[in-house]
């Protein structure tokens, strides 16, 4: 996941200096570094200034877009076999 947030932000980035954008993000030009070279994933809170920076959302940005299915559960079922402790 590093790796695709890297480069996403590499992409978002273009061809403005990693010292103007880490700049106007309020980051050190060495955390941006970090970011796209895959070797860490920003804190919740620099992830939002930098989704409002480029005018994405952080789930553009930080999460994949791939739907996923979600795991079905059957309540019902699941009450019938429920043992009750008494």
């Amino acid at each position: 996941m590093k790796e695709l947030i890297a480069k996403r932000l590499i992409e978002l980035r273009g061809e403005v200096s990693r010292e103007e954008t880490a700049t106007a993000i309020g980051i050190s030009v060495s955390a941006l570094q970090m970011y796209e070279n895959a070797q860490r994933i920003p804190k919740d809170s620099i992830k939002i200034r930098i989704a409002a920076h480029f005018q994405k959302t952080v789930q553009e940005i930080f999460f994949d877009q791939e739907d996923h299915k979600m795991c079905s559960f059957d309540i019902e079922s699941s009450n019938s076999t429920r043992k009750e402790v008494g």
